[in-house]
Order: C-alpha cells, then sequence, then structure tokens
C-alpha cells in the first residue's frame, strides 16, 4: 500500500509566513531608480508600485522558500506491506440433523422460541467468523453421517454451505460413531499441528455401525482432539408437527440426550464436554471452546520510503539561482 507523506510536518507550518513575507515585501516598490535631493516633485504621482519585473522577482524568490520548506519537511512515499505467519488449527464441526433437531426449547435473539438446528446454525456461523485464520471443514449426520464441506479456509465459502444445511437430507437416526469416524478420516492427512473435532448433538447412538467410544479412540489415536455438545433442555420440549388439515400443531417430546456417551467421548478425546441447555449457554459454549483453542498469528510489517527531499531543494537551489541571475540581468534595476 503506497501512502504519501511527510516525515517532519511540523516544518509545513512555516508555508504560512510566506503570504505574509510576500504582503510586505510587496506594499512598496523598491529605490527609486533616480535619486532627487527633493521629492516633492514626485509626491503627484502617488505610492509607487513595484514593476513587473519586480513582482516576478518577489514571486520566484517565495517559490524558491516554498520549495526549501517542503523539503525541510522531507516529503517520503511509504510503501508498507504486512507478512503474516499463522500456526492455524484444523476444526471439523459435526452437526446433529436428525429431526429432533427440530424441536423448538431455545430462543432467537428477538424473544420468540426457535428450533434448535437454526440456533445451532447460528452460533456456528459466529463461531466460524471468529477463527478467520484456521481451516475448518463441516460435517453433518442423522442416519448415516455426509459431508457439508470439506476443510477450507474460505470462510464465505463454508457459511454458504452451513445455510444450506436442512433437516431430512438423509434418513433419520442418530449415527454419532460414524460422524466421529467420518470427521476423524477428514482430519487425519492433516498436517496441522492442532486438530479438533467439535460434535453436537441432541440424541443417543441408535444407527451406523461405529460404536462411538470405538471412533473416539480411532480418532485420539490420529492425535485429534475432541469436544462434545448436548443440545437442548433435559425436560419435555415442544415439536413442530403436521395436522391433516396441513397446519402446524406442536406436541412435546421427551429429551433424548445421551449424556454419559457424549463425556465419554470427550474424555477418550482429551477434550470436554458442554451442556447446552438453552441459547446463552451454547453461545457460551462455542466461546469457550475459541478461548480453549487459540491460533498463533505473526503479522510483521514492513515499510520502505522514498524520499522526494532531494527534488525540492534542487528545485529551490534553481528558483534562487534563476532570480538572482535574472535580478543581475534582465530585472536589474537602476542603483
Amino acid at each position: 500500500m503506497n501512502e504519501f507523506t511527510f516525515a517532519h510536518p511540523a516544518a509545513l507550518w512555516l508555508l504560512l509566513l510566506l503570504p505574509a513575507l510576500g504582503f510586505l515585501a510587496g506594499r512598496r516598490g523598491g529605490a527609486p531608480a533616480v535619486q532627487f535631493s527633493a521629492t516633492d516633485v514626485l509626491r503627484s504621482s502617488g505610492v509607487a508600485t513595484r514593476s513587473r519585473a519586480g513582482r516576478l522577482s518577489l514571486t520566484w524568490l517565495l517559490a524558491s522558500l516554498a520549495a526549501g520548506l517542503l523539503a525541510l519537511a522531507r516529503p517520503q512515499l511509504a510503501n508498507s506491506f504486512s507478512q503474516v505467519e499463522t500456526s492455524g488449527i484444523d476444526i471439523m464441526v459435526v452437526l446433529d440433523v436428525s429431526r429432533s433437531m427440530l424441536a423448538e426449547d431455545y430462543l432467537a435473539d428477538d424473544g420468540r422460541r426457535a428450533n434448535r438446528i437454526d440456533t445451532v446454525k447460528r452460533i456456528t456461523r459466529q463461531f466460524i467468523e471468529q477463527r478467520a485464520a484456521d481451516r475448518i471443514g463441516i460435517s453433518a449426520f442423522a442416519g448415516r453421517p455426509y459431508l457439508v464441506s470439506p476443510l477450507t479456509l474460505d470462510h464465505g465459502w463454508l457459511l454458504q454451505n452451513l445455510d444450506r444445511l436442512r433437516i431430512g437430507l438423509v434418513e433419520d437416526g442418530t449415527a454419532i460413531g460414524s460422524a466421529l469416524a467420518s470427521a476423524a478420516n477428514r482430519l487425519k492427512d492433516s498436517t496441522s499441528k492442532t486438530r479438533i473435532i467439535v460434535l453436537l448433538s441432541d440424541g443417543g447412538n441408535n444407527a451406523g455401525r461405529v460404536a462411538p467410544a470405538t471412533a473416539a479412540e480411532a480418532a485420539s489415536a490420529l492425535g485429534i482432539k475432541i469436544y462434545t455438545i448436548g443440545a437442548g433442555s433435559q425436560g419435555p420440549a415442544p415439536y413442530p408437527v403436521q395436522d391433516a388439515l396441513g397446519r402446524t400443531v406442536y406436541r412435546t417430546i421427551e429429551a433424548d440426550l445421551d449424556e454419559d456417551a457424549l463425556k465419554q467421548i470427550a474424555a477418550i478425546g482429551g477434550g470436554r464436554y458442554f451442556a447446552a441447555k438453552n441459547t446463552r449457554s451454547l453461545q457460551e459454549i462455542f466461546d469457550q471452546i475459541d478461548k480453549l483453542e487459540k491460533s498463533k498469528i505473526e503479522v510483521t510489517q514492513f515499510r520502505e520510503y522514498r524520499d522526494f527531499f532531494p527534488w525540492f531543494v534542487g528545485a529551490a537551489v534553481l528558483l534562487l539561482g534563476a532570480q538572482m541571475a535574472l535580478s543581475q540581468t534582465r530585472w536589474r534595476t537602476l542603483p
């Protein structure tokens, strides 16, 4: 980025003296060309004024002074650039999209009731936006896992895929073990020093061919840390259904969250388990994970300066020399 600046900008205040100097020097003309013993004869001619040559001579002198003052301020063209070195973290966010995630036991920002999946997507978006230096991927699972986005630094594209996440894209169920195994497979070839899985679910494992503990042990053997989040309240929750007329009505469903399994997964994976019983606690959980897993970012700034004061010094000398030469030749006045 190029930026024009002055090394000594305070010197520019001296430029304000030049108009005053020009005014004082131009109030009256120079010494008359011919000496008289008495000036009564010339009194009727009025106040003497500087000739055109005199005005030009003064202008050139003031221009020389202005160029000299600008040189004193030391004008520069600064070229600045930054070198960013990051030691980011690779994170796979694994989200439960089983139909129970439609239960409305969270609150939106405006205080209205919100379902689990929309709330989780909103908080996950904020988490992603806070971690610009990390490669993040998203996978979802119900009866089986599927990839929403591979690990990427293009968080704009990542968030677009998060927005498209919907309930019902795969058969229903809660395949926690298979989801863990799939996420670990995405991280196994990563060269990042820190690799993390953040798994969120509101139910117990009831689908898939891999047991959650087995998947957690395999991930831990690869050096992958696992954080687990239990979503939803522990009690009954309102759940929307369609009646015979196509209207949305609500029935109550009981919590199916297997906290013991999620705690076991986190313990095996060297991470922590969090209970997200409401919107506020879910936000705090992602904030805690963000603080626990910090990326190292080093920014080195460089600035190159190109000085222009020699040009202004040259202009000042040239103008002053020309003014002195012309005042003794073409603009010369009688002594």
